[in-house]
């Protein structure tokens, strides 16, 4: 233990002495200061609490079928990463929604906001429906990419089978919270992420220990709550956006020729987010071909992975509104506050969340599961929790900028770039250290897209307004 703290201590020494690499334009203008950070905690507060919720789906789920069978645990999280793919080559909605309604904020139009929502539901609408259609295919296509063990494969199949029925839903929620998101409004998606995740929690359980619903229980769980959550934002969208309703109706019968256009400015954004579900993919094809103790080892260590992500995310999520609200409103000086000091927030953020991670890390372990073998295996990975959050942070903030700017050309370049040096340095680790070799190659694909981001925003001038 005291070996995990001194080598955590010493990585924020490290970080706190080399922020300033991160932080491109050296702003002159103090006296904006105090508002910005006031504008960053009003986002990024709600966004970190409603964050920290996301995750909880996941991890009860683990929660719940881990204490059932490490079949049941690894089953559980195939299925979700499944979804993961499916929903994060759909991300490209939330992405450029928050983008383009923040921009259309700063410039105070009104009629764009309302167009933006409209195309972006449509999208989902229709994306949802295919999903749907597809779902035989989508789940054997799934099953053979992730490697899933026949042991596992009835139990994976009844998952998706079920919570497919929530993606109408689900992608609709992602439009809505972008869409509020935006509109500088964080509050209504932490009502609506905790709406959703109390109710998946609570159904789950009842589900699962009640009704002895098994695998089915988290799936149909799942289901409710996203059902449960869309109606949530839809009265709040009549309580306090009943004024923009006639810009979204007006959105709806707008010509073909704007919706090709709002595809255009996904497309990179979709290559990008190809590229990344692609790795995570690997990743867990590679934990799944290992065998099932490394699996749900692995299953584990990603509820780490995702509780850093949804913590920082909330830092980025601010960023996206806030820098897309000053690129909108060509405001230069706050802009590149708004990088500056999400940047500075985020890393003090990780490296509380290293800290953590290092003192808790065995008890965590344990919530998850009660597999004696399990818990042996997990003991050397401790030191990859710790790493990921002190390696990532600047990646994610990044993402969050170039969102805000709507710059997804750079990001798909940075990210291409980033998912080859992945590759290249999994064959190198996997030589040496199978176990742990996607854990190294996933710290240096954090870091390697962090600096050609910064690169990129640097040679480019991507903070010019």
């Amino acid at each position: 233990m005291p070996t995990r703290i001194f080598m955590s201590v010493n990585a924020f020494i490290f970080v706190q002495r080399s922020y300033d690499l991160f932080y491109p334009y050296e702003i002159v203008n103090i006296q904006v200061k105090r508002p910005i950070h006031k504008e960053i905690f009003q986002l990024a507060v709600p966004n970190i609490l409603s964050n920290v919720s996301v995750p909880l789906i996941g991890s009860v789920d683990t929660l719940l079928m881990g204490h059932i069978s490490e079949l049941h645990l690894g089953a559980v999280g195939l299925g979700g990463i499944i979804f993961s793919f499916l929903y994060w080559n759909m991300g490209f909605l939330r992405m450029s929604t928050i983008g383009l309604t923040a921009q259309a904020y700063g410039k105070e139009d009104q009629t764009e906001q309302g167009a933006i929502l409209a195309k972006a539901i449509l999208v989902a609408l229709l994306a949802s429906l295919l999903l749907i259609l597809l779902a035989g295919q989508i789940d054997r296509i799934g099953q053979v990419v992730f490697a899933v063990d026949p042991s596992q494969q009835s139990l994976v199949s009844a998952y998706f089978r079920i919570r497919i029925w929530a993606a109408p839903a689900t992608l609709s929620l992602i439009v809505l919270i972008g869409w509020y998101l935006g509109l500088q409004n964080a509050w209504f998606p932490l009502l609506i992420t905790i709406i959703i995740n109390l109710s998946n929690v609570l159904l789950s359980y009842l589900l699962v220990r009640v009704y002895d619903m098994s695998i089915a229980g988290v799936a149909w769980g799942t289901v409710i709550a996203q059902y449960i959550g869309l109606l949530a934002a839809i009265i709040l969208y009549f309580i306090r956006y009943r004024s923009s309703w006639s810009h979204v109706r007006q959105g709806l019968r707008a010509q073909i020729a704007t919706y090709r256009e709002f595809f255009i400015i996904n497309r990179d954004i979709i290559l990008r987010t190809v590229i990344l579900t692609v790795i995570f993919g690997f990743m867990y094809r590679e934990s799944s071909r290992l065998g099932i103790t490394v699996l749900a080892v692995n299953m584990i260590m990603f509820q780490f992975l995702n509780w850093m992500s949804y913590l920082i995310d909330g830092m980025a999520y601010a960023s996206e509104s806030l820098v897309g609200k000053y690129k909108g409103a060509k405001d230069q000086i706050k802009l590149d506050l708004s990088v500056r000091w999400s940047m500075i927030w985020a890393c003090l953020m990780a490296v509380m969340i290293a800290l953590i991670y290092a003192v808790a890390y065995n008890h965590i372990v344990a919530i998850f599961t009660d597999d004696e073998a399990v818990i042996v295996a997990a003991q050397p990975y401790w030191i990859w929790a710790v790493i990921l959050p002190l390696c990532g942070w600047a990646s994610y903030i990044w993402d969050g900028i170039y969102i805000g700017l709507v710059a997804s050309r750079a990001m798909f370049i940075c990210m291409l770039v980033a998912g080859i040096v992945f590759f290249a340095s999994y064959v190198l680790a996997f030589a040496k250290m199978p176990a742990e070799a996607i854990w190294i190659a996933l710290s240096v694909f954090l870091v390697a897209r962090a600096v050609a981001q910064w690169i990129y925003y640097r040679k480019y001038g991507l903070g010019t307004v």
